[in-house]
């Protein structure tokens, strides 16, 4: 038995250390989603971009390979006003004839410990590119992995709301940015 134990042991561990984590990059638009949050007149209200393209790797062994890119089509803002979803695509607000889409690009993402991450990265609105740090999750179910995560961001800092919309009073300056991307492995 000691013979046995002496060999079985160290191929268990050559075979476990040949095996590879799966690196998520089939992301699955129709299951996630991109939904935006702030305050009007302190009325907490929310709002989402229906379409938006997603180019991701991860790995959760090695966090540090990890890479995301994230295109919004920022025509696609649905607030459940179709009064500001008309307002919204113009010069004050997105002005998305000379910019019509908003990007993410990250830059690192590095493990926080407990499924926990954190991405650092570009984000680009309006022509202005700022740092962004958007801490998630992530979350293996099957052959799908799950990321969940925020971030905040002040929407003047991008010429978001110009013009009258510019008073915090009226619209609250910080917008948080909340995400859930599902995602498969390749085949």
């Amino acid at each position: 038995m000691r013979t046995l134990n002496r060999y079985l042991l160290p191929a268990l561990l050559l075979v476990a250390s040949s095996v590879h984590a799966l690196e998520f990059s089939e992301v699955q638009a129709a299951k996630s989603s991109l939904v935006f949050g702030y305050q009007q007149m302190r009325v907490p209200l929310t709002g989402t971009f229906t379409r938006f393209a997603i180019q991701a790797r991860f790995d959760p062994a090695k966090p540090a390979a990890a890479q995301a890119r994230i295109d919004i089509d920022l025509s696609s803002i649905d607030t459940g006003n179709s009064d500001a979803d008309e307002e919204m695509p113009g010069k004050l607000w997105f002005n998305t004839k000379q910019f019509p889409t908003g990007q993410f690009v990250s830059s690192s993402i590095k493990a926080l410990g407990g499924n926990r991450y954190e991405a650092q990265g570009k984000l680009t609105l309006k022509g202005k590119t700022l740092d962004v740090t958007a801490p998630f999750t992530f979350r293996q179910e099957g052959a799908n992995a799950i990321f969940d995560g925020s971030f905040k961001l002040n929407r003047l800092d991008y010429a978001i709301g110009e013009g009258l919309w510019a008073d915090i009073a009226t619209l609250a300056n910080e917008v948080s940015i909340t995400f859930h991307f599902v995602a498969s492995s390749k085949k």
